[in-house]
C-alpha cells in the first residue's frame, strides 16, 4: 500500500500539532499504511518517534504521499517545494504578522516567511486541510485548488486525571470570588491584555475578590511581560496568576478550579481550549473572532466586540443567570460531540485513501 508520511518542523509533547501528528500516525498505521512522521527537531521525549526530514531521500518512493503540518516557518517547507511527490497540506493557520509589531520584529519576520512558504506551497497541493472554513477559506486564497474541513484530532472526553493536590492548592489559595480562566500562549493575537482590563471592570463593578488564571507559555516575552505589568499597574498583580508548562492532570486541575472561561482573542484557527472548557462543563464567553464561532458553536455566549466593559458584564451575567450557565454548559457537551477523535481519524484516512488512489477529492 502506498505511504503517507507526514512532515512537521517541531515534534513536541503536549502540544496540539504534535499530539495531532501522532494521533493522525496511528490512524494511518492502523489503516495499513506505512506512515513515519520526519521532522525538522524533536523534542528529546519524542526523538523515537521521529526520523530527521534530510533522510527522507534515501528511503522515498514515487507513489508516497507526503502530508505536511504546517503552523510555523521552517527549512521542511522549502525541502517539500522541490518534492516530486504527492503533497498535502494540512495547515494550522498562521498568525498574521501585523500581531507582533512593537513587540517581537524576529517573530514578525518568521510568521511573514511561513505564509510566503505556504503561499508557495498551497498551489501545489493535492488537498489542502483546514481545521475550520476559516482557515480553508485561506488555504484557498493561498492558492489550493481542492480544500476541505476536518476537525484536529483532539480528546473530547472527560479529563482521565485530575491533579487533586494542584487542584487543592488552587483553591487555597483565594476565596470565594470568581475565577475567570484563559489558556493559551502569551502572544499579542490571544490578546491577554483585554482579559487583564475585564479582570479590573469586573471586580469594581460586580465582584471584588473575582481573580483571573492565565495558562500557557510566555511564547511572545515582551507582551508577556507587559501584560503582567499592566496588572500590576491596576494594582492587580495578586489576582492575576499566570502557570505555564502543565502536566494534562494540572491543566485538568487549573480547569476544575475555574468558573467561567473567556477568550478575547481576535486569531485563531481552531482554538482547542474551548473544547478543554467544554469538558470542563465551563461556561464560555469568547470573542467572536476567526474560528471561534464555529469552534465555540451555541456552546458560549459570542461577543461582537472586544471591549473588556463587554466581556466583564458578559461573565457577570453568566454568574447571575445559573439556568442560562447551565444550558451552555449542556450545550458545550453536545458541541463536543461534533469533535470525537474515533469519526476524525475516519475522515483523515478516508481522504489520505483516496489521495493516494489518485482519486478527485470534492472541495
Amino acid at each position: 500500500m502506498t505511504a503517507v508520511h507526514q512532515f512537521v518542523p517541531a515534534l513536541l509533547p503536549r502540544d496540539a500539532t504534535g499530539d495531532h501528528t501522532l494521533a493522525l500516525r496511528d490512524a494511518l498505521r492502523s489503516a495499513g499504511f506505512e506512515s513515519d512522521v520526519y521532522v525538522e527537531a524533536a523534542h528529546d521525549e519524542l526523538l523515537s518517534e521521529a526520523t530527521y526530514f534530510e533522510r527522507y531521500p534515501e528511503r522515498a518512493r514515487p507513489d508516497d504521499v507526503l502530508l505536511y503540518q504546517m503552523a510555523t516557518a521552517s527549512p521542511v517547507a522549502e525541502f517539500l517545494v522541490d518534492r516530486p511527490e504527492t503533497l498535502v497540506l494540512d495547515y494550522h493557520n498562521v498568525t498574521p504578522a501585523h500581531f507582533y509589531d512593537g513587540w517581537e520584529d524576529h517573530t514578525a519576520v518568521k510568521v511573514t516567511k511561513a505564509r510566503a512558504q505556504a503561499t508557495a506551497l498551497a498551489p501545489q497541493a493535492a488537498l489542502g486541510i483546514g481545521h475550520s472554513t476559516f482557515t480553508a477559506e485561506e488555504l484557498r486564497r493561498l492558492g489550493c485548488r481542492r480544500t476541505v474541513v476536518v476537525p484536529l484530532l483532539v480528546e473530547t472526553g472527560p479529563w482521565p486525571e485530575i491533579d487533586r493536590v494542584e487542584l487543592d492548592r488552587l483553591t487555597a489559595s483565594h476565596g470565594a470570588g470568581t475565577v475567570i480562566l484563559f489558556v493559551g500562549r502569551l502572544s499579542p493575537n490571544k490578546c491577554q491584555h483585554r482579559l487583564v482590563e475585564t479582570l479590573w471592570f469586573y471586580r469594581r463593578w460586580f465582584d471584588p475578590d473575582a481573580r483571573l488564571h492565565l495558562v500557557g507559555p510566555a511564547v511572545t516575552e515582551s507582551y508577556a511581560d507587559a501584560t503582567l505589568a499592566f496588572a500590576a499597574e491596576l494594582g492587580l498583580d495578586a489576582a492575576v496568576r499566570h502557570a505555564q508548562h502543565l502536566t494534562e492532570a494540572q491543566l485538568a486541575a487549573w480547569y476544575g478550579d475555574a468558573d467561567v472561561f473567556v477568550s478575547l482573542s481576535e486569531h485563531e484557527g481552531f482554538c482547542i481550549p474551548l473544547l478543554e472548557a467544554m469538558r470542563s462543563d465551563l461556561p464560555i464567553v469568547a470573542l467572536a473572532a476567526g474560528a471561534v464561532p464555529e469552534t465555540l458553536g451555541d456552546a458560549g455566549l459570542l461577543l461582537q466586540d472586544s471591549r473588556p466593559s463587554n466581556a466583564a458584564t458578559a461573565v457577570d451575567y453568566l454568574r447571575r443567570d445559573h439556568e442560562l450557565a447551565r444550558r451552555l454548559v449542556e450545550a458545550g457537551r453536545r458541541r463536543l460531540g461534533h469533535f470525537v477523535a474515533a469519526t476524525t481519524r475516519a475522515t483523515f484516512v478516508e481522504l489520505l485513501s483516496s489521495v493516494a488512489a489518485g482519486q478527485a477529492v470534492l472541495a
